[in-house]
């Protein structure tokens, strides 16, 4: 029982193939809190510097329509026509504001989560629409975290909304006796204000939000052992598979190796532990070729297959142990080793009477 608790716990790292998997279900780390703080916070600095302009455009707007009332035939077809000047004027009026909030939006999900496109999300899902389980996520740990979040940021926000207000009081209670800019001026200043307070706290809790939001995707992506076993074997293969595999190639290779061995000028033996057989075309090689090596029993299948065939053996421990440590199957052998190789070849060929 307690190996199998080990084992279904999550606590291993993921692997960058859980992250691409998640990654292309649409489960990536995002904080709704970020874009809620971004848009609120860049959108009250756009309008710090956008309102002037806005209110005088607005107040051009309002004096023509008062102008030109005076004037104006009321039916339905002039109706329409005002509705429509002034309602695509409004538009052109608004349209920075519309602007600059689509551009803060898509900046503030592409900055968390980069460039991401996946329809998976709307693939439908029948097992939400289970109600026992959409009872569960309603009052899961999850959605109790939300709550109490939101909770906690409109109680924050409300407290600080009130504590600017209420420093204010006093100073608010003598506008009855100011002119009415004047009021307008300090009913201005202390909303921005207060939006300016809100704007910080706005900042604190998504950075708060976004790091738990971050902590808490890479718990969710964190794998059991036997998940990592199964990935494993999905990327790199069945290690048993592999092995069999490998087997298989040496094998092969080495029947491959074994049927060049009659083809041999001479076999260089140790005598016992080591045999490397060795090939020369005078005009078509630049250098002798190992042709086959090997040690022990590989050793001596080749000498028994040499002696077959009436290939040479030739006993010389030295050259022997360096062809067979340096060099490998169908390469030539090194410069250092042409003047041995040359004497055990002449040797050889002398008697064959070549």
């Amino acid at each position: 029982m307690a190996e199998e608790t080990n084992t279904g716990e999550r606590t291993e790292t993921p692997s960058s193939k859980r992250r691409a998997d998640f990654r292309k279900k649409g489960q990536v780390a995002q904080s709704r809190e970020v874009q809620t703080a971004a848009m609120f916070t860049l959108m009250l600095v756009f309008w710090l510097f956008f309102a002037p302009l806005f209110w005088a455009e607005a107040r051009e707007m309002v004096t023509a329509v008062w102008r030109a009332s005076g004037e104006y035939d009321v039916t339905p077809s002039s109706l329409m026509q005002l509705a429509y000047f002034h309602g695509a004027s409004l538009a052109m009026l608004l349209a920075p504001l519309f602007l600059t909030a689509l551009v803060i939006g898509f900046l503030a999900t592409f900055l968390q989560i980069g460039w991401l496109f996946t329809t998976q999300p709307l693939i439908p899902d029948l097992n939400k629409l289970d109600p026992i389980k959409g009872m569960g996520r309603l009052f899961s740990k999850r959605s109790l975290v939300e709550v109490v979040k939101s909770l906690l940021k409109v109680g924050l926000i409300g407290w600080i909304a009130f504590r600017t207000v209420e420093g204010e009081l006093d100073q608010a209670l003598l506008l009855t006796e100011m002119p009415i800019d004047v009021t307008i001026l300090y009913l201005a200043k202390t909303s921005a204000l207060i939006m300016a307070k809100v704007a910080a706290i706005m900042i604190v809790l998504a950075v708060l939000d976004y790091a738990f939001v971050r902590w808490e995707m890479e718990e969710k992506m964190k794998m059991t052992k036997q998940e990592q076993k199964e990935e494993m074997k999905e990327t790199e293969g069945d290690p048993h598979i592999k092995s069999k595999i490998r087997s298989i190639q040496q094998q092969m290779a080495r029947k491959r190796m074994m049927a060049a061995v009659p083809h041999a000028d001479v076999v260089i033996t140790n005598p016992t532990h080591i045999a490397v057989a060795i090939k020369y075309e005078a005009g078509k090689m630049e250098a002798p070729v190992v042709l086959a090596k090997g040690q022990d029993l590989v050793a001596e299948k080749i000498r028994e297959i040499a002696r077959e065939h009436r290939v040479p053996l030739v006993e010389n421990p030295p050259v022997a142990r360096l062809l067979h440590s340096k060099v490998e199957v169908g390469q030539s052998i090194p410069e250092e080793l042409f003047k041995a190789v040359a004497e055990i070849l002449a040797y050889v060929y002398s008697l064959k009477g070549r």
